[in-house]
């Protein structure tokens, strides 16, 4: 019987692979969403009470907001996809390593 490991909370988020294998398609997606969406919310979000103790207007707060998410959607975006190049990367220089070890 094959026992599954459990991750912490934050790396099921953000990666939830032993990093074995090369990412599927439908994986490297999910790495992704999770790293373009979710930590620039986060940020976002604790964005808002600072602008409110600023004394922003709505409109400045909404900027603010916007600002937040979009610069770390690029920044966490770029190193979700430099996390899934490089994990892709180790996995096959993994495999052919572990293929040579089998040949000798």
């Amino acid at each position: 019987m094959q026992t599954t490991r459990r991750f912490p909370l934050m790396r099921r988020f953000l990666f939830p692979y032993s990093g074995e294998d090369s990412l599927s398609l439908r994986q490297s997606a999910r790495v992704m969403l999770a790293w373009a969406v979710l930590l620039p919310l986060i940020m976002s979000l604790l964005v808002i009470p600072i602008a409110f103790l600023m004394d922003s207007s709505w409109r400045g707060i909404l900027a603010m907001f916007a600002f937040a998410f979009f610069s770390g959607m690029g920044i966490f975006g770029i190193l979700g996809l430099l996390i899934i190049l490089v994990n892709n990367q180790s996995a096959r220089i993994r495999r052919a390593w572990k293929t040579r070890q089998g040949q000798q």
